[in-house]
């Protein structure tokens, strides 16, 4: 799939807010893609269509999760989750991309996962600090983005999983797993010198 085609198909399905949300993302996205030289092409393409379900309601992205291989277990958390591995699914499904880079980044830029790959942390990391996100501590994940893809991905899962528990919400097993992956390869990084 070409970028405009990706543009075309997501203004068609996202309403106008969400739709300048995925231009945001791309920007940065292509920014940091370049920063890290990955390809550009791959990246952005993702980034445009990271959300492409997300106004799929919750009974449609049900019903995709219940009628095929994606992990039923999806079920038993937020269905603020769910549009990542549906929205994969479907774009595979409908408009035929088989690229496993872009299809990874959409799955896991709600969850995450362990060894995420840097095209898929740069979608989750975007995604996050894109320029119109107001969250406590944004700033300090948009300086670190420029330098450490790894540090910036432990910092928002960090972020992430302390605000759902401070919320009392329940926090998908691949998030906590990609917590520990980054948590350990910062440590090591460090010389477990207590950076964290």
């Amino acid at each position: 799939m070409k970028i405009n085609e990706a543009k075309d198909i997501i203004s068609k399905v996202l309403p106008k807010n969400r739709k300048e949300h995925s231009f945001r993302v791309a920007e940065v996205a292509l920014r940091l893609a370049k920063q890290y030289k990955l390809n550009e092409e791959e990246v952005e393409l993702a980034a445009l269509l990271h959300d492409y379900a997300k106004d799929h309601g919750d009974e449609e992205l049900k019903q995709w999760i219940l009628n095929s291989s994606l992990p039923k277990n999806l079920l038993f958390y937020s269905s603020q989750i769910w549009h990542g591995p549906v929205g994969a699914l479907i774009l595979k499904q409908k408009y035929g991309i088989k690229n496993n880079n872009v299809l990874s980044a959409i799955y896991s830029h709600t969850t995450a996962k362990e060894n995420m790959s840097p095209t898929d942390q740069i979608i989750f990391i975007s995604d996050y600090i894109e320029p119109k996100r107001n969250i406590p501590g944004v700033d300090r994940v948009r300086e670190i983005a420029n330098e450490d893809l790894n540090l910036a991905t432990y910092q928002i899962l960090k972020n992430m999983i302390e605000y759902l528990m401070s919320e009392g919400n329940t926090i998908y097993p691949s998030t906590f797993y990609a917590y520990n992956n980054y948590a350990k390869l910062i440590r090591n990084k460090d010389g477990g010198h207590g950076f964290l």
